[in-house]
């Protein structure tokens, strides 16, 4: 897939690898993420809440079943929290507030079934931010362990300047503004 955000675009040449010319396609599965050649999250929204209603279906059947909250929550984090949450410090700081909205229908509709307040994605995702982030600060090794480094004269960490949305939503700018107001 090729990525072009210049203004002017142009054809680009065919891809030849091992002699092999290589499709262009407007999205693709990696690793179960859907990603977009315009780099929105649309279409992997869209297949992560099929999934998780597909899964509700079941938690209304254990519901039915007489089982305790606390099993239908363990089932929830088992096998609905983890399609929702899986890869989603990459994709959730760029979608927009319509598909937050039906994320969140998801998890609004679990809380229903089950009889229990559930946290929000919003919360999650800052969790699973803050978790990555520390972890990533903490091992010299990772390639982006710098970008991590407090500023001499604080305990502030250094923000990265970003020109597009796009940038300042993904998950480095976004890891750093977290860390640093928790500090």
């Amino acid at each position: 897939m090729i990525v072009d955000f210049r203004r002017k675009k142009s054809s680009p040449s065919p891809l030849v690898i091992d002699g092999r010319t290589v499709d262009f396609v407007q999205h693709f599965k990696f690793l179960c993420s859907t990603i977009s050649s315009n780099l929105k999250w649309e279409l992997n929204v869209v297949n992560i809440v099929k999934k998780a209603q597909q899964r509700l279906y079941l938690l209304r059947r254990l519901r039915s079943f007489g089982l305790t909250s606390q099993v239908m929550l363990n089932f929830y984090r088992a096998v609905i929290e983890i399609v929702l949450l899986f890869s989603i410090t990459v994709w959730f700081g760029s979608i927009t507030q319509k598909e937050t909205l039906r994320l969140n229908r998801v998890v609004k509709t679990a809380s229903r079934i089950i009889g229990r307040e559930l946290p929000s994605l919003e919360i999650l995702y800052q969790q699973r931010l803050l978790g990555k982030a520390n972890l990533i600060s903490q091992d010299s090794s990772h390639p982006a362990h710098d970008l991590f480094e407090p500023l001499p004269s604080s305990r502030r960490f250094r923000s990265i300047k970003t020109r597009t949305n796009r940038f300042s939503a993904s998950f480095f700018p976004l890891a750093i503004q977290t860390l640093s107001k928790q500090k």
